[in-house]
């Protein structure tokens, strides 16, 4: 793989470029791409126009977007598809229950990454979005899916930091690793106002035929101190994608 003057791979290059997109900012400059991925702008400007060429960058009225050969080669290869696929018809019996925002997870790193979402007009306020991520520690779908993770882990996410959203979210380490012995004993997370002050968190594990959990599935819902009458519905969702997820 050839490599520019400073050692660095041109794909490592490629990939700061694209990871300068988010999911709330999906259009961008040349300028404000090459000062995110910390490339001079001739250098920026010609590796977009290579990926244009290639569909996987998209140039329109001054802008770059992500393009749609991107989206269809990363389609082929996502390990979440089965699990979308699986999780898709419960999502949508679910949404029609509890009429929120709805969501699928899964643990990337040390971070929880949202593969799927539901969501409805009038819904409580939800940050979250496709292709998101947020702190393990600050979210119901996070909290699960830590609870459930290596010790190793669960130690490298208490070390911090454990940054606030609101006053609401857990900070400190003796107290996040209470919250994951609840969850592991009662099988579900239950997170009020968490990461915003009007909303409340609820997940539950997804787990495969092995038993191992590989997702999990959460509904954010109004803090209203009501939030725990859709956890058995969820807990029933979870299963449900759990027995597809085995007989595949």
């Amino acid at each position: 793989m050839p490599r520019v003057r400073t050692g660095e791979s041109v794909v490592a290059r490629v990939v700061r470029l694209l990871e300068a997109f988010t999911p709330d900012e999906q259009a961008l400059s040349v300028t404000e791409i090459a000062r995110r991925s910390r490339l001079p702008v001739a250098t920026a400007s010609r590796l977009i126009a290579e990926l244009a060429v290639h569909g996987l960058l998209a140039r329109r009225d001054g802008e770059v977007r992500v393009g749609v050969r991107m989206w269809e080669l990363a389609q082929r290869a996502s390990p979440t598809l089965s699990l979308r696929e699986a999780a898709m018809p419960f999502l949508e019996d679910l949404h029609a229950v509890i009429g929120h925002h709805l969501q699928l997870a899964v643990l990337d790193g040390d971070e929880v990454l949202f593969v799927e979402r539901i969501s409805a007009p009038n819904a409580v306020i939800n940050y979250t979005r496709i292709a998101g991520r947020l702190s393990l520690h600050a979210s119901s779908s996070g909290l699960v899916l830590l609870a459930h993770a290596s010790a190793e882990q669960q130690e490298r996410v208490l070390a911090g930091p454990l940054r606030r959203l609101t006053p609401n979210t857990p900070a400190r380490p003796a107290q996040v690793r209470a919250m994951l012995a609840d969850i592991r004993r009662q099988g579900y997370a239950l997170c009020p106002g968490f990461i915003h002050v009007d909303a409340t968190g609820v997940a539950a594990p997804v787990r495969d035929g092995s038993g191992a959990v590989v997702a999990a599935i959460g509904a954010v819902v109004p803090n209203d101190g009501n939030a725990y009458v859709h956890v058995p519905a969820l807990l029933a969702a979870a299963r449900g994608i759990g027995r597809t997820l085995a007989s595949q």
